[in-house]
């Protein structure tokens, strides 16, 4: 009696009426949902139904439907009543599309919930090699089930991966799937897995529209937890946790929305798999995964016709195709780092070193030392070895007293002309009286003496400038203009305008057969001599097809004689989005030799916000800023997406030798990430030894994975016989 009544006071709706019909796919949810054994206070449940709820009082307020939207608790006693009566049949169907690489599980999950064997499995080899439809009833509902061959790994053959998505798409344009599914192991999600490519390639395939259908998967679910740093198993929902974490950014990096959250189903196929009293597997955390997993897919499935039935659908949108969200801890970055000035220094650098001028009160020792002879090759062979070190080492150091002193006669004539000229700036006094702006030719490659067509000289040698610009070709031996090697064009301009004020534009274009490259930076300082700094930075270039500018201003005042305060601005334009962010920093000066920088930053957009800070400590050599030997020790701090990661680094350049200097850099991280580099020049010859044995080196590790690999055949190939 209470079922007629709906049914008549739902009747001269049904028809026309798409809420009528949200309302129906309402009623066959909640009967699937008592058949499956859940009861509606589910979390999953609750949260379908509000959207359905939701969704149904918008769509009526917008048309003034004149009858009441049906309440949840007047569906659930029609589902109730339909339940128990037995009739009609539930009509409902699940489409099902699995997608995932070979040997995760997929035909196993099938025949899991059919409860029944519908496809072949094999543990070693695929057992899928071609596309097709499993079709079955599982509580009453229909459901076809698209099995397809497994994907090859991201570092595989990705041309094999595009054929069969292609496959896979024409195989699905005519009936589109309900639910995507895409697998992945449990067990096999650890610090090195990284999936991005495959990732990026279903999405460039299928669209981004794939991903609002997909519910992730992940077999083998009752693996056993690794050990943590303590020597203990992890525990079990932690875990799980870090692995679909882990799984999800990538995904959410895939779709560029940092707010999209996948569905994730726990799929446990082995024969030997816990069960409870009704035969059901179960999780280790003591979770049913065959009604977790009809749950998700109904509720995908209903939620999606809903969004078709009111037209809700054009409202869900990812960010637009071809487009991408930059790295927040990139540009982050990008602030706190030094800005460049127009003579290629840090901003700030320049003040530093007119402060040790103004504090160097030593006199020019170099005048006062007495004359050297200079030994020819015949007469310092004849030499002992403590001899040799004793005369090596005083040419060095008078060497080091000449730079010194050649240092501060061109510091004092660059402050003279920043004192007394106001609209000119002369770079070299052997032209002060030259204002020529004719365009002329800078000096040509040497040409070899034989004539070979690869070579770059033969072909675009020519450098145009002036006393402001100079414009120079982009030559690229390997790039798509192999006849010619010539890629795009550089321009470089840097001068001075007015007293204390000083600009620079670099930029750079470069063009192949299909894209169109551009990078520019225009950067403009003012600096008075209280030490007073300002400067400004327009940078543009191309990501993709979108133009990415950014708008930096930086500003640094002299406190005190050793200390220094400053701040910046930045915004970024990408695309359509805006990412706006500031940073302050204290630079504190011990002495001569030592340097103290703090700064810290934050950059928000797209409703994502980065924050970061470091702290580093430089300690000078005696001769700098001539012999450039330094030691920096950075501890850095980046907090972004509620996760907090720790940094260190130390760097250090020296001196090895009199012809050596060598230069290290390491650093690591909390998420045990680091890196050592280790860089040498020299003038002598000993590069040629050291290549070689690097060769070496590189030769023999080969040839031992080499031997190894053999050796793993070998013994498998025993282990078979």
């Amino acid at each position: 009696m209470f079922i007629q009544k709906t049914q008549q006071a739902l009747g001269p709706y049904q028809k026309a009426d798409p809420l009528t019909k949200v309302e129906e796919l309402q009623i066959k949810f909640l009967r699937l949902i008592h058949r499956i054994g859940l009861t509606p206070e589910n979390l999953v449940v609750s949260q379908v139904l509000y959207r359905l709820q939701l969704a149904s009082l918008i769509r009526a307020g917008e048309s003034d439907v004149k009858r009441p939207v049906l309440k949840v608790n007047t569906a659930r006693g029609i589902a109730t009543e339909l339940e128990s009566t037995g009739s009609p049949n539930l009509d409902l169907s699940l489409r099902i599309l699995v997608l995932g690489k070979t040997g995760v599980g997929k035909s196993s999950t099938i025949n899991s919930i059919f409860e029944q064997p519908m496809v072949a499995t094999n543990a070693f080899d695929p057992s899928t090699d071609r596309i097709h439809e499993v079709v079955g009833t599982i509580k009453g509902i229909q459901v076809t089930v698209i099995d397809t061959p497994g994907l090859s790994a991201s570092y595989g053959n990705a041309s094999h991966n595009r054929r069969l998505m292609l496959s896979i798409k024409r195989f699905i344009r005519k009936s589109p799937p309900d639910v995507v599914l895409y697998f992945e192991r449990l067990d096999a999600i650890n610090r090195g897995y990284s999936d991005q490519p495959l990732l990026k390639l279903i999405n460039d395939v299928f669209g981004s529209s794939i991903w609002f259908n997909t519910i992730l998967v992940m077999t083998h679910a009752s693996s056993h937890p690794p050990e943590g740093s303590d020597g203990y198993s992890v525990a079990y929902d932690a875990f799980v946790h870090q692995c679909t974490t882990t799984v999800r950014n990538y995904i959410r990096q895939t779709v560029s929305n940092a707010q999209f959250e996948t569905p994730v189903i726990l799929v446990e196929n082995h024969p030997m798999c816990r069960t409870n009293n009704k035969g059901e597997k179960v999780l280790p955390n003591g979770q049913v995964w065959l009604s977790q997993f009809l749950l998700l897919c109904a509720a995908t499935k209903v939620l999606a016709d809903a969004n078709v039935l009111l037209k809700f659908q054009e409202s869900f949108q990812l960010i637009p195709k071809n487009s991408r969200l930059p790295s927040l801890p990139h540009l982050l970055s990008s602030i706190l780092r030094p800005r460049s000035l127009p003579n290629g220094k840090s901003f700030g650098d320049q003040d530093d070193v007119y402060e040790l001028l103004d504090n160097d009160n030593d006199e020019d020792d170099y005048d006062q030392l007495p004359p050297i002879r200079i030994l020819t090759r015949t007469q310092f062979k004849t030499l002992s070895k403590a001899q040799r070190n004793a005369y090596l080492d005083e040419l060095d150091y008078r060497e080091t007293l000449y730079l010194k002193k050649q240092w501060k006669e061109e510091l004092r004539r660059q402050r003279e002309r920043m004192l007394h000229q106001d609209d000119t700036y002369v770079r070299n006094d052997n032209y002060e009286n030259s204002d020529s702006q004719e365009v002329s030719e800078v000096s040509d490659m040497a040409i070899p003496l034989s004539f070979e067509s690869d070579n770059p000289a033969y072909r675009y040698r020519s450098l145009l400038g002036n006393d402001q610009w100079l414009v120079r070709p982009v030559l690229d031996p390997q790039g798509w203009d192999h006849d010619v090697a010539f890629d795009g064009i550089n321009l470089e301009s840097s001068l001075d305008i007015r007293k204390n004020f000083q600009a620079s534009v670099v930029g750079q274009m470069r063009k192949d057969k299909e894209d169109f490259n551009i990078q520019s930076e225009c950067t403009a300082r003012y600096s008075d001599p209280r030490h007073h700094s300002l400067l400004a930075e327009v940078d543009i270039q191309t990501a993709a097809k979108d133009l990415v500018c950014t708008v930096h201003g930086d500003a640094k005042f002299c406190n005190f004689k050793c200390n220094t305060t400053g701040g910046g601005i930045s915004v970024t334009k990408y695309g359509n989005m805006y990412f706006v962010g500031a940073k302050l920093e204290d630079s504190i000066n011990i002495g001569r030799r030592a340097k103290l920088t703090l700064n810290a930053g934050q950059i928000r957009g797209c409703g994502q916000v980065a924050s970061g800070g470091s702290i580093e400590a430089t300690l000078r050599g005696k001769d700098y800023p001539i012999r450039d030997d330094k030691l920096t020790l950075a501890t850095t701090i980046l907090s972004y997406d509620k996760e907090m990661v720790l940094g260190g680094s130390i760097q250090t350049d020296f001196r090895a030798g009199r012809t050596v200097k060598m230069s290290v850099n390491a650093n690591l991280n909390s998420r045990r990430l680091g890196q050592i580099s280790i860089k040498t020049s020299t003038s002598e010859h000993v590069e040629i030894a050291l290549i070689a044995i690097f060769s070496l080196v590189n030769a023999l590790i080969q040839r031992k994975g080499t031997e190894a690999s053999i050796d793993e055949k070998k013994e498998s190939t025993s282990i078979d016989l």
